[in-house]
């Protein structure tokens, strides 16, 4: 790259970054395109609207409530990953969606939960069950009460056997028109059921009934045994998801009726929100001040490509639409913490072969190449679990996986294209002394392995402590772990105050009364948009405790005690979401384990890497056990970005220990590999943890007390991958190396040193010729490629000496 062109790429890249940051600050236009402040946020974060639902049936069993609080979850989640369904009492069920303010456009969309099932046009003994009508919206209306269909065995499909619909059009083969159709899929059961009745029915109607009501009569044109089927003849698209809606909403196992609607304000309140923005950028700040202190002009160059990661995602964030949560917010740290690891793995190369001897021009490029790998491997193993936890996660699980595969994308692009763009234009602009990049002389080994007893009996200390402090708290009549309502369920207090309060002044008056009565540090009010309401959700109240608290709200703020009224409430995150969670988890963990098989070629990686990683996870449960911290949705949020950082730091060491015996057949020391490696990546695995640590820090020192409890237990996870990665894995592998396929006799020559190798019988028998000075030469195939290196060296030189007399 010639001077003149280096000076543009700079200016490019400048004007490139700065216009991001103006766009993700103000936006375009008068509507602010593209600006954050119009980035869709959670309950958590901005509100949203809140539906309460009652089941017709009197009584409902605990089963079917559970089932249907599940399913409407999934329904739910066409709004938003991050939308909330519980049970309230023993027979309501409240829906909580973020993002939105009209509670009526929802219950339409929506639909009103109510009976579906599908009847044939009549039954055994020919009698119709429904009849056209043209005074009915759909031409159809019932000819008889549904309990006589019902007697009739005309009912041959349930609500409950469909198990998805989608409204929507498609393109006609034979023409270009579009067509309105709904598509249906079934159960296993509803697939059997349907198979029979529409080979019974061909060429006859069948019609779906919907609360007494005829929603369409379509003809059935074959028999249909595939589990899938598709209404078409529908006027309009809109017509289409209307049906399909009124499909989903009706496959409930209950019956539910609106009870009422409102909008509510933001959980976590504008404290927490401002906060938080602001902790982010002193800590981003620290963050590339750091890096410039550290590593010069390539920190400098870091500093801006985490400036335009940051404008890139918060623009992302906004194009594709994407719901951002306290536990989005954590996907993001750890997609910084990736962006400046990427960087750091980068420059530390660079300095090493500056180091070694090469110039600054063959470092930069050397730096870069021998990078690749560990970046590529560490970023994709942690985008398949990012996958996978899209695919089958459920609520905040999945919105957790959105953010972070958006930042492992956005961070490699960052490291990989945008800081080798800025760095060789510096470079070519005239930044060439290598003491703007500094050097890294070759490192004295320490024996991290020859500790590994003392290590291994440390981190079996530490996980063994959590299991027993979790059963001396079960024991002594409390929770193993301190659940949160998420979790538990708890009991939700509405109270009505005399004046409107705003989230500000109830978060600094009214949560530290409940807090001090309750004893609960994980309070989350929410204000009903519009009245004087307040709706304290908290852990579960006795009633001794629900009195207390009524007279602590009396006492301090004079409202009336008729006017507040308390109920329990279920979980949000269900027996079934909690399943998901652990399912998607277990097969992230098997994809990653295959992965880095696949890739390293030796399955004790990849058993190492998991088992370290599951080291961090039961390290940081111990944490929550000990300090009592809420066990909530953070929690699920907590684990996955511990899950998806300490599987990155283990692959950047097996990366090098890789390195470092590639292309030779034997060892004789493994652990002087092993040792080799782990000294070769520390500074990286130092400044790396440390600068996500301070992140996290800044975070946790600023934020509101339901932000501190997320970030202390992300700070010991930080601190715990950076031990694991250095002191566990690389141990690990070695006794796996050595105890499984024969380590110590199949051993292979670290690239490190030379160890003596025994001759083979047939080459003993032949004369060697003497060396010069004593020692022995090396062999042909060496020396021509030492002589090649040699030769490349002095070519590089020539042409940075030649590039300097041109760019002069």
């Amino acid at each position: 790259m010639k001077k003149s062109r280096g000076i543009l790429v700079l200016i490019l890249t400048a004007i490139v970054t700065v216009f991001f940051c103006y766009t993700a600050a103000v936006g375009i236009g008068p509507t602010g395109t593209g600006a954050m402040k119009n980035i869709k946020t959670g309950l958590d974060l901005a509100g949203g609207v809140s539906i309460t639902y009652q089941a017709k049936d009197s009584n409902p069993s605990s089963e079917d409530m559970s089932d249907t609080v599940y399913k409407l979850q999934k329904r739910v989640e066409q709004y938003s990953t991050e939308a909330q369904v519980y049970q309230e009492g023993s027979d309501r069920i409240n829906v909580e969606i973020p993002g939105v303010t009209d509670a009526n456009a929802i219950l339409e969309e929506l639909g009103q939960p109510g009976s579906l099932c599908f009847i044939t046009q009549q039954d055994d003994d020919g009698n119709a069950n429904f009849q056209a009508d043209s005074s009915s919206e759909t031409g159809y209306s019932l000819a008889r009460s549904l309990d006589e269909i019902r007697a009739a065995g005309s009912v041959v499909l349930e609500g409950t056997d469909v198990a998805d619909a989608t409204g929507g059009a498609i393109q006609q083969q034979n023409s270009s028109s579009r067509e309105y159709v709904v598509d249906l899929t079934l159960t296993d059961e509803g697939k059997t059921k349907f198979a029979e009745a529409t080979q019974n029915n061909v060429g006859k109607q069948i019609a779906i009934i919907y609360d007494n009501g005829v929603l369409s009569a379509p003809r059935v044109n074959e028999a249909i045994t595939g589990g899938k089927a598709q209404i078409s003849g529908m006027e309009s698209v809109e017509r289409a998801q209307e049906l399909a809606s009124y499909i989903r909403i009706g496959s409930l196992s209950l019956e539910l009726t609106e009870l009422r609607s409102s909008v509510v304000a933001a959980q976590l309140g504008e404290e927490a929100i401002s906060t938080s923005l602001i902790a982010g950028l002193i800590g981003l700040i620290i963050v590339i001040l750091f890096m410039i202190i550290a590593y010069r002009v390539p920190g400098a160059v870091a500093g801006l490509s985490l400036i335009f990661y940051t404008a890139t995602i918060l623009l992302t964030l906004n194009a594709f639409d994407i719901t951002l949560t306290l536990p989005g917010i954590a996907g993001i740290i750890l997609g910084i913490g990736m962006a400046v690891d990427a960087n750091v793995i980068i420059y530390a190369r660079i300095r090493e072969e500056i180091g070694a001897g090469s110039t600054v021009r063959s470092a930069i490029k050397a730096g870069f190449s021998k990078a690749f790998s560990a970046i590529f491997d560490g970023n994709i193993t942690t985008l398949i679990a990012a996958f996978v936890l899209m695919w089958l996660g459920t609520g905040s699980v999945k919105g957790f996986a959105y953010t972070l595969a958006l930042g492992i994308v956005i961070s490699m692009f960052t490291a990989l294209v945008f800081s080798r763009l800025v760095i060789n234009a510096l470079y070519a602009a005239g930044v060439r002394d290598e003491k703007f990049y500094g050097k890294t002389e070759e490192k004295k080994v320490i024996n991290f392995v020859g500790k590994r007893r003392l290590c291994f009996t440390l981190s079996i200390i530490l996980i063994l402590a959590g299991p027993a402090t979790m059963l001396i708290h079960k024991a002594t009549g409390g929770k193993a772990l301190n659940y949160s309502l998420e979790f538990s369920g708890g009991t939700s207090t509405n109270v009505t105050f005399n004046e409107d309060m705003d989230i500000k002044t109830i978060d600094s008056e009214v949560t530290p009364v409940v807090e001090e009565v309750t004893g609960d540090k994980n309070v989350q009010p929410t204000k009903v948009v519009g009245t004087n309401q307040v709706i304290i959700k908290t852990r579960s109240l006795n009633l001794d405790e629900r009195e207390a608290l009524n007279k602590a709200l009396v006492d301090k703020f004079g409202v009336d005690e008729s006017l507040i009224q308390a109920e329990s409430i279920s979980s949000t995150v269900s027996n079934e979401m909690r399943r998901d969670a652990v399912v998607a988890v277990f097969v992230a963990t098997i994809f990653m384990l295959l992965y880095i098989w696949f890739r390293f070629k030796d399955i004790r990686f990849a058993g190492s890497a998991v088992l370290a990683l599951l080291h961090d996870v039961l390290v940081v449960l111990t944490f929550y056990a000990i300090s009592r911290i809420s066990v909530g949705n953070t929690f699920i949020a907590c684990m996955l970005t511990i899950v998806g950082y300490s599987i990155n730091a283990t692959i950047v060491i097996f990366d090098r220990i890789r390195e470092n015996l590639h292309g030779s057949k034997r060892v004789d020391e493994l652990e002087e590999v092993v040792n080799k490696s782990i000294t070769q990546t520390l500074t990286r695995s130092i400044y790396t943890s440390l600068t996500t640590f301070i992140m996290v820090a800044v975070l946790y020192i600023m934020g509101v007390s339901s932000i501190r409890e997320f970030a202390a237990p992300l700070m010991v996870g930080i601190i715990c991958g950076a031990y694991s990665s250095v002191c566990i894995t690389g141990a690990l592998w070695l006794v796996m190396k050595k105890k499984i396929g024969g380590g110590q006799a199949q051993t292979v020559k670290a690239t490190a040193g030379a160890a003596p190798v025994k001759q083979s019988a047939s080459s003993a028998k032949a004369p060697s010729a003497p060396a010069a000075n004593g020692q022995t030469q090396p062999k042909k195939k060496n020396r021509k490629r030492v002589q090649e290196r040699l030769a490349a060296q002095e070519a590089a030189k020539n042409t940075e000496n030649g590039s300097s007399e041109e760019d002069r």
